[in-house]
């Protein structure tokens, strides 16, 4: 920052200059500390990915056409739309995470609050009984999905549905969904992605064939949602209903030894 000239006296009010530094530290700190309440500690550098951000940039232009315009008639007004879109930015921020190198690890799919442990039979792909670890997702959570396990993507299909509430034990049947499959030499794990009463849109970036290391990133939901992961029974669960979870880098189970 450019020292001002301290020699002369002015009844100027001083100019203030601020440098893009200090602008992307003001804003890295601002999203860390909403990651940190939401996702743990596990996050590695807060950023904003332009993949995921594209997902929001019809709601942001119309927020900024409506601040501009706003902006003759009050500038409360205007400071009211600046807020919402500080808003949006925070719900598709999309931190980098650690992914644990443990292969026996799996990890969670989504962001969230685990709402259900419970064994069900997985009639779609696998034909059997599993154990169901259902996570929602409120608008506070980050909502990128991850690679449960590393794996190719060997199945991806979408289903028509309601829009009911995400929390309610009957949406996994009769919601919007996306289904997808990840198998490795050891294991498939399911992964359903499913809208919510305010979730209207699942968004999917991978592609049947695709090979993820666990971790990344395959898609979203827009906004508050649930996600569902399948695991064998043989797995040991290491969440508990109520826990916090993190896309990418809480392991929610470990696979038995082979």
């Amino acid at each position: 920052m450019p020292a001002r000239d301290c020699g002369k006296e002015s009844n100027k009010p001083p100019d203030i200059v601020v440098s893009r530094q200090f602008v992307n530290l003001a804003f890295s700190r601002s999203f860390l500390k909403l990651d940190r309440v939401s996702a743990g500690p596990e996050i590695v550098d807060p950023i904003m990915r332009l993949q995921t951000l594209a997902e929001g940039s019809l709601i942001l232009a119309i927020l900024a056409l409506l601040g501009i315009a706003s902006w003759w008639l009050t500038a409360w007004l205007s400071l009211f739309f600046l807020l919402l879109i500080f808003c949006v930015f925070a719900f598709f921020r999309d931190p980098d995470r650690v992914a644990p190198v443990d292969p026996n690890s799996v990890v969670a799919a989504a962001d969230g609050t685990v709402t259900e442990i419970s064994e069900v039979e997985e009639t779609e792909i696998l034909k059997v009984k599993t154990r169901r670890v259902g996570i929602f997702l409120s608008i506070f959570d980050v909502h990128t999905n991850r690679a449960p396990i590393d794996g190719r993507i060997i199945y991806r299909e979408h289903r028509q549905g309601l829009c009911l509430d995400a929390r309610r034990s009957d949406c996994s049947q009769k919601n919007e969904a996306m289904t997808w499959a990840f198998e490795n030499s050891r294991v498939t794990i399911v992964v359903r992605q499913l809208t919510g009463a305010i979730a209207r849109r699942i968004v999917a970036w991978s592609r049947l064939g695709d090979e993820l290391k666990k971790g990344d990133r395959f898609g979203m939901i827009r906004f508050g949602s649930r996600t569902e992961i399948y695991l064998p029974l043989t797995a040991t669960v290491l969440v508990k209903v109520g826990d916090h979870v993190s896309a990418g880098s809480t392991i929610i189970a470990r696979l038995s030894e082979q």
